[in-house]
This record gives C-alpha cells, sequence and structure tokens, in this order.
C-alpha cells in the first residue's frame, strides 16, 4: 500500500508476487529428479569453488533473516506489553529484545526432533487464530474507502511491490527448494512436488497479504509506521491480540534455532569449519547486533526491511535464473555428478560466474534506497525495486549469449 495502489492492484500484485512460488517448485522438481540439495546442484553452474559465491549470499540470506525473526520476536513481545498496560519505550525494547533473545539461544540446547515437534503445533494453532483475525479484519474493513482509493502507477508502483514480495518469498525460497526436493519419495510424481511446493507456498502468502491489505484499510498508517504490530495490536481486541502474538513469538523461536544451524552449515560448504558452539556464539553476537541497530539507532523497522529484501532480490534473482539456465541448457540429459563433487577439478565455470557478477551489478547500478543510490536510478527506477527485475533479465539474456558462445566453439571445433 506505501507504493499507492488501489486496493485491487494491491490485491493482484500480492497474487503475482505470490506466483514467485513456481520457482522454487521448478527448483525442487530439479533436486527431486537429481535426488540433490541446490548448493551441490548449483556447483554445476558455478564450478566447485565459484559456488562459494552463491553460498555466500545464501549465508546472508539466513542471518538476515534470523536478524528480521529476532527483531520480529522482539516487536511482538513489545506490542503483547501494551496488553498489560506498559507503553512502548526503550526500556521496553530492551526488555522485550532480552528475553527474546535469551529464549532463541535457551532453546539451542534442545533437539531438532523437539524443536519440529514445537514448530507443527504452533503453526496449527498460529493457522487457526490467523483465519479469525483475518474474519475480524473483513467485518471491521472500510470496504467503501479500499473500493474507491485511486489507482497506482503500475511500472513504478505495481512492479516494484511485485518484485519486493518476489525477493522475500519465492525467490529467497529458492535456494532451499532442492533440498527440499532431494527428499520427496522417489516415487511421487514431478508434477506433485512442483504444485505442492508452489502452491504451499505461493496460498498462505496470499491470504496472509492480503489480510495485510484489508488490515490497511482499517488500519491507514500501517504502510508508512516502524511499528507495524503496535499498528496491527490496535486493530484487534486486547484478548485475542495477546494470544495471537504470543503464539506468533513462539512460532518463531524454533525457526531462529534451526537456522542457526543451518547457518553453520552454510559456513562449512564456504570452507569456514567451526564448532557448534562457536558458530551459536559467533551468529548469536550478529543477530542481536543487528536488531540493537534496528529497534534503538535506526527505529525504522520496514525500511530496513525492505533494504535488505532489495539487496537479497538483486543477488538471488540473477542467481537463481543463471541456476535455472544452466539447468535448461546443459543439463537436460541430468547432471554429471562429477561436477557435484567438491573436489571436482571443475573449479570454476566461468559463464555462470560473469553473468551472475554482470547481472547483480547491473541490478544495483538501477536501484536506489536509503544506503545506495545506484547512477542509473532515474526515472521509472527511482525510489523502487525494479532493479531486481533488470538483474533477472540481464542474468538470463548473459546465459542465453553462454550458450551461444558454446555452440560456435563446439562448431568450430567439429568443422
Amino acid at each position: 500500500m506505501s507504493y499507492h495502489m488501489s486496493f485491487f492492484q494491491a490485491i493482484l500484485a500480492s497474487l503475482v508476487g505470490s506466483l514467485s512460488f513456481l520457482i522454487p517448485g521448478w527448483v525442487a522438481m530439479i533436486g527431486q529428479r537429481e535426488g540433490v540439495t541446490t548448493f551441490k546442484l548449483s556447483r554445476a553452474a558455478y564450478g566447485s569453488q565459484g559456488n562459494k559465491i552463491p553460498n555466500t549470499i545464501a549465508w546472508l540470506n539466513m542471518v538476515g533473516w534470523l536478524a528480521v525473526n529476532v527483531i520480529t520476536g522482539s516487536l511482538l513481545l513489545v506490542s503483547l506489553f501494551k496488553f498489560f498496560g506498559f507503553t512502548k519505550s526503550n526500556v521496553t525494547v530492551g526488555f522485550s529484545l532480552i528475553i527474546f533473545g535469551g529464549l532463541v539461544l535457551f532453546s539451542g540446547v534442545l533437539s531438532e526432533k523437539t524443536l519440529a515437534n514445537i514448530q507443527t503445533w504452533l503453526s496449527w494453532v498460529f493457522g487457526i487464530l490467523t483465519i479469525v483475525i483475518l474474519g475480524l479484519f473483513l467485518v471491521k474493513a472500510n470496504w467503501s474507502a479500499a473500493i474507491h482509493l485511486p489507482s497506482g502507477h503500475w511500472v513504478t508502483g505495481f512492479l516494484p511491490a511485485v518484485s519486493i514480495v518476489a525477493a522475500g518469498s519465492g525467490i529467497s525460497w529458492s535456494m532451499a527448494a532442492a533440498d527440499w526436493g532431494a527428499y520427496v519419495k522417489p516415487t511421487t510424481k514431478p508434477a506433485a512436488t512442483f504444485w505442492n511446493t508452489t502452491l504451499g507456498g505461493a496460498v498462505p502468502l496470499f491470504i496472509l497479504m492480503a489480510g495485510g491489505v484489508v488490515l490497511s484499510t482499517i488500519e491507514p498508517t500501517l504502510a508508512g509506521t516502524g511499528d507495524p504490530f503496535g499498528v496491527m495490536y490496535a486493530a484487534l481486541p486486547s484478548w485475542i491480540g495477546a494470544i495471537y502474538f504470543v503464539v506468533a513469538a513462539g512460532g518463531l523461536i524454533p525457526q531462529c534455532i534451526i537456522s542457526f544451524r543451518s547457518a553453520r552449515i552454510n559456513l562449512a560448504t564456504i570452507g569456514i569449519n567451526v564448532s557448534q558452539r562457536t558458530s551459536l556464539i559467533f551468529h548469536g553476537a550478529i543477530v542481536i547486533l543487528i536488531p540493537v541497530y534496528v529497534l534503538f539507532i535506526s527505529g525504522n523497522f520496514l525500511g530496513n526491511f525492505e533494504i535488505f529484501l532489495n539487496f537479497l532480490g538483486i543477488c538471488l534473482a540473477s542467481w537463481v535464473a543463471i541456476f535455472l539456465c544452466d539447468s535448461v541448457m546443459f543439463r537436460q540429459r541430468g547432471y554429471d555428478i562429477k561436477l557435484l563433487d567438491p573436489n571436482s577439478q571443475f573449479k570454476y565455470n566461468w559463464g555462470g560466474i560473469i553473468s551472475w557478477i554482470i547481472s547483480t551489478i547491473t541490478g544495483f547500478l538501477f536501484t536506489n534506497n536509503a544506503i545506495w543510490n545506484g547512477p542509473f536510478a532515474y526515472g521509472i527506477f527511482r525510489n523502487n525495486s525494479l532493479g531486481v527485475f533488470v538483474a533477472a533479465v540481464l542474468a538470463i539474456g548473459s546465459m542465453l549469449i553462454v550458450k551461444i558462445a558454446r555452440i560456435q566453439r563446439k562448431s568450430g571445433v567439429t568443422r
């Protein structure tokens, strides 16, 4: 809604952005076919050593989302304290961060099975409560004001909104999609893997985003506030808001712990091997310092979140475009197992690496935000995230050039 779109444009942007889960669906299908995880497959597109580039981006992605979850959990607790009569202040924010961060670190002693069981039950409770709350929003919504909102610009409003949704959902999840596909039963039809992955991500996301659009008709300040959870809490009956926020915060904790452990594995794939304890301390420090900056220095959660998604979207959009182009253009008969070996002599696939560098840099050249001002970020590219689309399109174009160059070189060798 901050892109000043009409109600129907916002709903459509939510739908189209949610359909970015078609990308993880495709990647998951490749993972099932090969029985191999994402970053093993990625060695074919980038080389055994060149693959450290997307590995590093994946680590930044994981740590960034960890920080987002800690900030989210802390802000949920801040809003929850309002139920007990405490207004928002640095004291309540700091106390909430200590509580939530402490619970995350303490939960590190739990087994993955226990964490998975906790998350499963909390997800069911959270899902049911969300349906109830969406019903409340639908009843309270100002439908007349929503329907009569003026239409926004389709290029500078609608497309950037779609790109920011895609960056934070389908594009981001594409890095883990083959991991899921690799563990699907071999007897499962590829089409079932594709559609379960796609719809399993897209449908809940669309429902939640549509609920957010409806909420913005009740609380117009939602789109620009630095405290979205406080605004949301104000729109709910206090009793259900308290229960909902407790469940939401509890559901974030297992995600954080699993991400902590995955971050350590990610470091190992880059070549940095540390113990579980060292990893917990190192990543714990990072994901506490980032929330401290956002909550106490910047004070703008949504603004910083959009910067993170913009950076992530450009890097990952070019990565997944190259990954899929490489699969379509060069792996139609399957992946050569030798290319997936971490000690493979095929250390650098310069076609994929150079394509990623060119497309990513170009994406940033067409992007501007609070911390970066690209030299070409003017006109329709000003103050939005269209650089994500620029990076993806250029990555595809670059890989087509690589394909043509290889065909010509092979033809020359044959002659």
